[in-house]
């Protein structure tokens, strides 16, 4: 599967939240879990009761989202050079800091800009919760997949979660959850797509939201780190770290929420991945000049 490649980013004057985002992310209803099952841990209280309601977006026409100010990534562009040049994590830092600021009016904007990675993120654990339990109304047929190979059940697994509709967004969701199933195959080589345990579902759940991030920052600014590197051996390792941290923020983020009672069972991922988002953004945002 293709991947998206890196361009000049969105530009000035456009809205920081295009008009297509999901406004509140919502997960598709699954049927209540039996208590005592793996995805109601003892003492869990219901979803709406561990998870504060999403922040509601303005409403359309009322209060759009502010139009983008010129040379909105220029800092981002700055900082990465300083890191494709040196390697430096604190040049790293700095741009992802500039990232959110700047480039998308703080860490309340950039979650809402990021609606759709949850929105996508809630789709595809109903798709692998409701296929595991052979839920009559999972969008994955199990029974027609029987016997075709690992390729083939998660082109169908993402089709049925971000089908092809024209936008950047959805190329780039499509590939990010490819690559979180790769890399869920690489840790439990045994799993089965079409069955995967609450630990695997969570496992691509994460890896999709980080990958997805690091994604959309590569296609907004990762032009910059490509073209100042000084080598494409180094550009490529720059790219692999910045990769790499993105993950660890992401991941540090879901193990806070677990920490706090926010699990990422069947009903609730899209609200656990939006506030996984916000904390992540929270963190870059905080990141000196």
């Amino acid at each position: 599967m293709g991947t998206s490649q890196s361009s000049d980013g969105p530009g000035p004057g456009v809205p920081l939240v295009p008009p297509w985002t999901p406004a509140a992310p919502q997960d598709p209803v699954p049927p209540a879990p039996l208590p005592g099952s793996p995805d109601v841990p003892p003492g869990v209280p219901p979803a709406d009761d561990v998870l504060p309601p999403p922040p509601a977006a303005p409403p359309p026409g009322l209060q759009p989202a502010p139009l983008a100010p010129e040379r909105r990534f220029g800092g981002v562009r700055s900082s990465l050079g300083n890191f494709a040049r040196s390697g430096d994590g604190r040049d790293l830092r700095r741009g992802l800091g500039h990232y959110v600021r700047n480039g998308y009016g703080g860490a309340n904007f950039a979650t809402q800009r990021f609606g759709g990675t949850a929105q996508t993120a809630g789709s595809l654990g109903h798709a692998l919760y409701s296929t595991a339990r052979g839920d009559a109304d999972a969008p994955v047929d199990a029974a027609a997949l029987a016997g075709r190979s690992t390729e083939e059940i998660a082109s169908a697994i993402i089709e049925a979660v971000r089908p092809i509709d024209g936008t950047q967004d959805a190329e780039a969701e499509r590939a990010s959850i490819h690559d979180a199933m790769s890399e869920l195959l690489t840790e439990y080589p045994d799993a089965d797509l079409l069955d995967l345990s609450a630990p695997e579902r969570e496992f691509v759940i994460e890896k999709f939201t980080a990958i997805d991030v690091a994604r959309r920052f590569e296609l907004d600014v990762g032009k910059t780190l490509l073209e100042r590197a000084p080598t494409a051996t180094v550009a490529l390792a720059r790219l692999k770290q910045m990769r790499s941290y993105i993950a660890e923020t992401v991941a540090a983020s879901f193990r806070k929420l677990r920490e706090q009672g926010r699990t990422l069972t069947a009903g609730r991922v899209a609200r656990v991945v939006q506030a996984s988002l916000r904390e992540t953004f929270e963190v870059f945002e905080g990141y000196e000049e």
